[in-house]
């Protein structure tokens, strides 16, 4: 197990740096490899290429990896949780709530007067609430109900859709282009602060989670057997679903709805590498970080100088591998 987890992240980790120099050099303005070394050791505040790698593309790129890394350490998470392959972390309504939130903050005009934090902020309190409504819902005499959990989520998605597109129907005509494209997602935030809040979260739950992945190997054998081994099914799950949650309302919050990334990345990883989670865990997060950073290379540069919302690519992307890995399983 030791060397194929070593052979698995040291390939990963070859792709990502790879993909951070195509991050840096591809844009509306270009760097040959040379030039960016040249740039990195001789550059100064007064140039301002140094400036656009500095304040723009490397805070870009760290967003995108800790985010990418975050929704697909959260899928693993859940879908383990679940013991069912197709959950994703929006599937409890989370990203929904926040939704809800930030257009909520957007009527009400409060990013007029605190900046984008107050977009991130609204945003989490409605995924927040989102998570304590499917978690109360979801136990029943202290214990917890995995079918009820999952169901209650979805209900919810649908209900936040729908205050969504009720709401929408009636702002102004200038609230409702923020509203989209915070919807479908965007790397543009380069708040320092942020981008260190969500990379703290994400490692403090890469950590919490890989020390709960042999519980969560022993769980694919289900409850019942996975009780007989010694894990205590009921304290992991509320654990792993609030650890999972929590993070994926903050990842929401900051970056806006990115689909696909919770789903396909660790589909793609279980079928590379297997369903260990002592090696699905590190792989699906090194995956997911990769994954965002070429779907924003595409994004920003696709229609240059205009930009598309980076959840755009890895819906078609992302679409386009799981219908071609689950053709691929069939055909087996």
């Amino acid at each position: 197990m030791r060397r194929t987890l070593l052979f698995s992240l040291l390939f990963l980790f070859v792709l990502l740096g790879l993909s951070v120099i195509a991050a840096l050099c591809i844009g509306e303005i270009r760097f040959t490899p040379a030039e960016l070394w040249q740039l990195m050791r001789e550059g100064s505040e007064e140039d301002v290429r140094f400036n656009i790698l500095m304040q723009l593309r490397i805070p870009r790129i760290v967003l995108g990896f800790v985010a990418g890394g975050a929704l697909s350490l959260s899928g693993v998470i859940l879908q383990g949780i679940f013991r069912n392959p197709l959950v994703e972390p929006y599937t409890l309504g989370i990203s929904g709530g926040a939704s809800v939130g930030v257009t909520l903050a957007i009527l009400l005009g409060w990013h007029t007067l605190h900046g984008g934090i107050a977009l991130s902020l609204a945003g989490f309190l409605g995924a927040l609430i989102t998570i304590l409504m499917v978690y109360s819902l979801g136990i029943r005499h202290g214990r917890v109900q995995i079918q009820t959990l999952l169901l209650t989520g979805v209900m919810i998605s649908f209900i936040s859709s729908s205050l969504m597109m009720l709401m929408m129907s009636v702002s102004k005509t200038e609230n409702l282009h923020g509203i989209v494209f915070w919807i479908m997602g965007s790397l543009s935030d380069n708040n320092p602060s942020l981008i260190v809040l969500l990379a703290v979260a994400t490692l403090l739950a890469f950590g919490l989670s890989y020390l709960h992945s042999p519980s969560l190997n022993a769980m694919r054998l289900g409850s019942e057997r996975a009780m007989q081994l010694g894990v205590n099914t009921g304290r992991v799950i509320k654990l792993l679903f609030v650890l999972s949650s929590l993070l994926t309302g903050i990842c929401v919050s900051i970056v806006g709805v990115i689909g696909f990334v919770g789903l396909i990345v660790p589909q793609l990883m279980r079928s590379l590498i297997g369903t260990d989670n002592r090696l699905l865990l590190p792989s699906a997060f090194l995956g997911g970080g990769i994954f965002l950073i070429v779907s924003d290379i595409v994004a920003r540069t696709i229609i240059s100088p205009n930009e598309l919302p980076i959840g755009v690519i890895t819906g078609i992307i992302g679409g386009t591998v799981f219908i071609l890995v689950m053709g691929k399983r069939k055909k087996e």
